[in-house]
């Protein structure tokens, strides 16, 4: 695959995109780490990661530490790491079967992408920089109630797919040999066909009871519309990962085009919740409350 790269507009763009988030977040708290289990945190982070089950056991982990984090029983992350046991745990019942074709490379790629997950976790808890800025969007928010379980879920969502992915695919080739898209493709859009099973179920175990009166009003629209966007993201992190693969060897080129992608990916995320903001905002209107100046969308 041939790669045109401009370092200096992907400069520029690394810098609008981080302007363009920081308007959406002007009142967001700068504190970092998850304490008071950061211990806990850092030992899960640091151990082994071979294979698919042990990331299920680390998942498990991480959730049993993040449900006792605050707020009480309802850390923002620990929505996103619960969905993501399900997905993750509903890929390793696929590995079991004649579904998948190259199985080696399916549960690879898990793992490769597990361990950008609790890097991010790592990184946020050791007070580093060097966090990824489409997990901090998160990250910023474990405590902040304001952002419900549905939104924290979807940033989790966006950051592991539009970041994390296109990483770890870049990783697995790098140890299994150059992509074969049709070896390899279909049991990566076997992944896909997960994702459109779970997320009814999935989407209505985080909602609010206003975005479940939601959800009934527009029936099964809100499920296509997810399915749609999940093929969307998932084929543009494989494209992404292509163009990374085509970089590889040119540090520079590949540190400005994953910063571009980090910061786009960001920026998403910002969007994301602003749309969480008016839903929230018209539950309130809508149970009579007058919205107050915690309701105030850019007070994130």
């Amino acid at each position: 695959m041939t790669v045109t790269f401009d370092r200096d507009d992907a400069q520029r763009s690394a810098g609008v995109l981080r302007d363009e988030r920081l308007q959406l977040t002007p009142a967001v708290p700068r504190g970092r780490g998850w304490a008071p289990a950061h211990i806990e945190v850092a030992d899960l982070c640091g151990a082994e990661c071979p294979d698919i089950s042990t990331v299920l056991k680390h998942l498990t982990t991480a959730q049993q530490i993040f449900d006792r984090l605050p707020p009480p029983s309802a850390n923002r992350v620990a929505a996103f790491n619960s969905l993501y046991f399900t997905i993750t745990d509903r890929v390793a019942q696929a590995l079991r079967t004649a579904d998948v074709r190259n199985k080696d490379f399916l549960e690879l790629l898990d793992v490769e992408f597990a361990k950008r997950y609790f890097s991010a976790l790592r990184l946020w808890g050791d007070d580093d920089a060097a966090t990824p800025d489409a997990w901090e969007v998160l990250f910023r928010r474990a405590q902040d109630d304001r952002v419900t379980p549905l939104a924290a879920a979807m940033l989790g969502v966006n950051a592991h797919i539009n970041h994390d992915l296109a990483l770890a695919l870049v990783s697995t080739w790098e140890q299994l040999g150059p992509p074969d898209p049709d070896e390899i493709h279909p049991d990566y859009l076997l992944v896909n066909k997960i994702f459109f099973e779970e997320i009814p179920g999935l989407r209505r175990r985080y909602s609010t009871p206003f975005q479940l009166k939601i959800d009934r009003l527009v029936g099964n629209l809100d499920d296509w519309s997810q399915r749609v966007l999940v093929s969307v993201t998932r084929a543009h992190a494989w494209e992404q990962a292509e163009r990374l693969w085509a970089l590889r060897d040119d540090r520079e080129d590949l540190d400005r085009a994953l910063l571009v992608m980090d910061r786009a990916s960001a920026y998403v995320g910002e969007l994301l919740l602003v749309g969480d903001d008016l839903v929230n905002l018209g539950g309130k209107l809508l149970r009579g409350r007058r919205p107050g100046r915690g309701d105030d969308v850019r007070g994130r």
